[in-house]
């Protein structure tokens, strides 16, 4: 029997939840043309369409390290209390408008003090902006909860003290921590102290592992720092061979340790071949937790949506198989088990139930 494919209308309707994407990745270009001529920062243009266009071209590369570069442009407007607070709410519009229920937003508060604010003043603002963001959503009918990681970077020094940052602010938003940047030659064992620092405080991190650098990354994340979930971990397949899983990818497997995967993003650096080809649906048949992230919506010219479009049309991915990912991120998610069993209950669940 052939199972209806599902059509992009009814897939814009679907409840969704995102664990990976970054706020500095994800600004409106609008915005950022209209937030760079405020700061006198230049722009590779200034007409938001062909600037967006950009940004997906440049990113492109199959290059983690020039695909982070582009970077370089939005954190030019969020050094800001203004900007901040700007970006940090279209966020959370956005992401409701694009069918999100549960969102986990992430950035590296250490980028962003070069206009001058503390890094707990960043923390602030940017929760600020993101209740903001949250309250019109819900005043507009279409409710989105978004929690927050901090994340360190792991070419510099300075992850101990956001990882004091995500502590500290641990009761006002933020709900875990993770290491950014370019992953090859950086290990994170190197930043040890910063997860057994969280650890011991009994806050929740996720790792960005195997998209640069292959199987010790993640065994690294997993067995040496302590990680909850993966950042990608599309190369946890070199542990799989003719389906048959090695130690590492069994402990994976076997302990629901969420996946973090970003298709779109992971052509773009170079990790995967094709979205048929992405690993993420060879590991969802082989009992793998995957969840199904945009990374980057402005970087990678994406959304939940598209994601999940693609998958359909070029994966041959079901509304079911949509729902599992969902219902997998909020498994996973780092907020309170009654929290997320209540979205899936009451959100997701009933969500599919009408859209399809």
């Amino acid at each position: 029997m052939t199972v209806p494919r599902i059509d992009i209308d009814t897939i814009r309707r679907l409840p969704k939840a995102v664990l990976h994407d970054h706020l500095d990745g994800g600004l409106r270009p609008a915005t950022l043309v209209e937030l760079a001529a405020t700061v006198g920062h230049t722009l590779p243009t200034t007409d938001p369409d062909a600037l967006a266009a950009w940004y997906y071209e440049a990113a492109n590369s199959g290059d983690l390290v020039r695909y982070i570069a582009t970077f370089e442009h939005t954190l030019a407007v969020m050094q800001t209390r203004e900007g901040l607070l700007r970006t940090a709410e279209e966020y959370v519009l956005d992401l409701a408008a694009d069918g999100v229920v549960y969102g986990e937003v992430r950035y590296a508060p250490e980028l962003m003090v070069n206009g001058g604010l503390s890094l707990p003043e960043v923390v602030e603002t940017v929760q600020e902006g993101l209740a903001a963001g949250m309250a019109k959503a819900a005043a507009a009918g279409t409710p989105v909860r978004v929690g927050t990681l901090l994340c360190g970077m792991r070419m510099f020094d300075r992850t101990r003290e956001i990882a004091d940052l995500a502590v500290a602010f641990r009761d006002a938003g933020v709900v875990g921590f993770d290491i950014a940047g370019a992953e090859d030659g950086f290990p994170p064992a190197d930043h040890l102290a910063a997860f057994q620092h969280l650890r011991a405080e009994s806050v929740p991190f996720t790792i960005h592992a195997g998209e640069a650098h292959g199987l010790p990354s993640i065994h690294q994340a997993l067995q040496v720092c302590g990680a909850q979930r993966i950042g990608h971990g599309v190369r946890i397949t070199e542990d799989i061979v003719d389906g048959k899983l090695g130690r590492l990818a069994s402990w994976v497997r076997d302990r629901r340790v969420a996946l973090e995967m970003c298709p779109t993003s992971n052509l773009q650096t170079g990790a995967a071949k094709s979205i048929a080809e992405h690993p993420i649906t060879a590991l969802r048949d082989l009992g793998f937790r995957v969840t199904l992230n945009t990374d980057n919506r402005l970087v990678s010219g994406t959304t939940m949506t598209r994601e999940m479009s693609l998958l359909v049309e070029e994966a041959g991915w079901t509304a079911e198989d949509l729902r599992t990912v969902t219902v997998n991120a909020l498994k996973s998610a780092f907020i309170p088990f009654d929290e997320r069993t209540a979205l899936i209950r009451d959100v997701v669940l009933p969500g599919y139930e009408a859209a399809l």
